[in-house]
């Protein structure tokens, strides 16, 4: 690995430590921001650094830029060839996350007009090991924050201010002893967890919430519902959740780019069924992570393969 961290920060490659921005930046204030996560998984074996679905990511990214008005001077391409020059140079040799950002530059603070101010792009790529500090299957607590309405706020795209509901419900759980929340829309029915989207099984049928129930439109999500169905021959039900289902049901996991695919066996202090990972949620865990790490040829179109150094 390098002895410096480096960043893409006002078009070029800088020190992380130099790519700072001023304290009267529009996004700082108002989090006039658009955000990606993307997961860089280490294949030993292979020397290589495996980005999962780098295309997909910023494809997302630049539709949170349409809808924050924000103009930045990079393509898809684009953005995919400086992540890779980036975490080159940067020479990490395990996991990482990789964090783009696009947002309101301009330095403005009495100004809610987006279309009236500068936009940039900058980009961070840190190691990055487990998100949930837990063992086995996790315990969530439904939160008593509810997710904002695609009409409060654009909820299928990453944009930072809209962020602030899942900190407040992850904060709120980790305080009370759980690892993650769950947050239900306004009408009562299941959204997502603070990071993630939701899966319940029961009876060996997988069932999620509807993309238009406020969910963001995951691509873990995506992922996870394409291997159900070429490698399980599941299809799942996309339908409205209801709390009290979740407590009944045999098996709950969440999908995430920082969390995977995470099993969970507590609810709000009930058992999903006997408390363990579900043999399906296992299986698709155990898939799942296989073609992350570079190690299913039939899904190496969803992997960006990085060696540390660009050697």
């Amino acid at each position: 690995m390098a002895s410096t961290t480096w960043a893409f920060f006002k078009g070029q490659q800088v020190p992380l430590e130099e790519a700072n921005v001023r304290v009267d930046t529009h996004a700082l204030h108002y989090g006039t921001a658009a955000f990606e996560g993307v997961r860089g998984n280490w294949n030993e074996e292979h020397g290589k650094v495996y980005i999962f679905r780098l295309r997909e990511h910023y494809e997302r990214l630049i539709r949170g830029c349409k809808i924050l008005r924000m103009d930045i001077p990079y393509s898809v391409d684009d953005l995919c060839q400086i992540t890779v020059d980036l975490l080159e140079r940067n020479g990490f040799a395990e996991d990482v996350y990789i964090r783009p950002l696009a947002y309101k530059s301009e330095e403005a603070v009495a100004n809610l007009k987006l279309h009236t101010l500068a936009s940039d792009f900058t980009l961070m790529i840190l190691p990055f090991g487990a998100y949930i500090e837990a063992e086995g299957a996790i315990k969530c607590q439904t939160s008593s924050w509810r997710r904002p309405d695609d009409s409060m706020m654009p909820t299928g795209v990453k944009i930072t201010g809209l962020y602030t509901t899942s900190i407040l419900a992850k904060t709120e759980a980790v305080m009370a002893g759980f690892d993650e929340a769950i947050l239900l829309n306004h009408d009562g029915s299941v959204s997502e967890g603070s990071g993630e989207n939701l899966f319940m099984i029961n009876n060996g049928e997988i069932h999620t919430p509807f993309e238009t129930a406020n969910a963001l439109l995951g691509i873990t999500r995506d992922s996870v519902m394409t291997l159900a169905k070429k490698e399980l021959g599941i299809d799942i039900v996309q339908r409205r959740i209801n709390r009290s289902e979740l407590y009944l049901a045999d098996e709950v996991f969440l999908t995430g780019t920082a969390a995977h695919l995470t099993p969970v066996g507590r609810i709000d202090n009930r058992d999903i069924g006997d408390g363990s990972t579900g043999p399906l949620t296992q299986q698709l865990q155990d898939i799942y992570f296989e073609c992350v790490t570079g190690k299913n040829p039939d899904y190496m179109d969803w992997c960006t393969g990085v060696t540390p150094g660009g050697g």
